[in-house]
């Protein structure tokens, strides 16, 4: 064991600087006195610790720790293998030591009832070499070893460990409610629905007022159409600059949808320009009556905010050409 330590701490010298060729014996004239000593206290230590064994195995002896301290001390000086390798040497047996040393405190952690009654004893005050009679404390005799003063002071170090929140008293002692009596039911006299008068309201015709509301939008928007062609015929009207309103996405939604009908009903049509975007024009009902209706397409249009506001940047549209029917 110890030759393979030796070894290995000799592969580990070449590193930290340690000569190498220092396995000249004890005699040697190149030895100094210092070396010597040093040697001869690492087996010292070796030595102490295999013949106090079981002294430092004892959970109070700190023998042990005083010998790890000392060896540090003395790992400052060495500067040879044999040195190092009786520093390795001492380390293994202090470890071994250690191992079984906590070993042994930790099997021995268990409750042992016979220890914590006797420090029990000893905290109450007991005198085991008093006497065993009884005592006379205020007038009364207290039996066994302990006095009235010793159980007081025991009561006094438990409370701490059983704080309870106080009891809770009645103002005016004791009470038990009980429950409110039932209230009587009382009869409903059940009505006879053969005798019950419905009333028929009449039904409100709304969808004949928003069918007008919608054709007079339509009509509105038709005429913008109209006047704005009527200025311009050669000048195209882009279909974007013509809905969308910069100020309002509803009444841009609005418009819309209430081009839509004039696109369907054939008052106007849209169709592509030179770049392909989208023109609308009036157009004579009678044109479209005559002409090839295979040529007519439908399409979904969607339109978010987003888009909304990119179509306006995109147009430059600073102004609505269909102005809101309040204005």
């Amino acid at each position: 064991m110890v030759l393979m330590v030796e070894k290995k701490v000799k592969s580990e010298a070449e590193v930290v600087g340690f000569p190498l060729d220092s396995n000249e014996p004890e005699s040697s004239p190149n030895c100094s006195n210092e070396r010597l000593q040093l040697r001869s206290r690492y087996r010292e230590l070796i030595a102490t610790v295999q013949k106090n064994r079981e002294d430092m195995l004892n959970p109070s002896n700190s023998a042990l720790t005083d010998i790890l301290v000392e060896a540090n001390e003395l790992f400052k000086d060495v500067r040879q293998v044999r040195e190092a390798a009786l520093d390795a040497q001492l380390l293994v047996v202090a470890t071994d030591l250690a191992k079984e040393k906590a070993t042994q405190m930790c099997s021995g952690s268990d409750f042992d009832p016979n220890i914590f009654a006797e420090h029990l004893l000893s905290f109450m005050g007991l005198n085991r070499l008093g006497d065993r009679g009884d005592e006379q404390q205020d007038g009364r005799v207290v039996d066994g070893y302990l006095s009235l003063a010793a159980w007081q002071r025991l009561a006094r170090r438990a409370e701490c460990c059983f704080r309870t929140a106080p009891s809770f008293h009645f103002m005016n002692g004791a009470f038990h409610a009980k429950p409110p009596p039932p209230k009587p039911r009382m009869q409903q006299e059940r009505k006879d629905p053969s005798k019950e008068v419905i009333e028929i309201k009449p039904i409100q015709k709304l969808e004949g007022s928003h069918q007008e509301a919608t054709e007079t939008e339509v009509e509105r928007i038709l005429g913008y159409l109209q006047c704005y062609y009527r200025d311009e015929p050669t000048s195209p009207i882009s279909y974007y600059e013509f809905v969308i309103d910069p100020n309002s996405f509803s009444r841009t939604i609005e418009n819309i949808f209430h081009t839509s009908f004039l696109i369907r009903d054939g008052f106007a049509r849209i169709y592509p320009d030179d770049s392909n975007l989208p023109c609308i024009e009036p157009t004579e009902v009678r044109a479209m009556e005559d002409g090839d209706l295979s040529n007519r397409k439908q399409c979904i249009i969607s339109l978010s905010p987003k888009t909304w506001k990119e179509l306006i940047d995109a147009f430059e549209i600073k102004n609505a050409m269909i102005q809101p029917p309040n204005e």
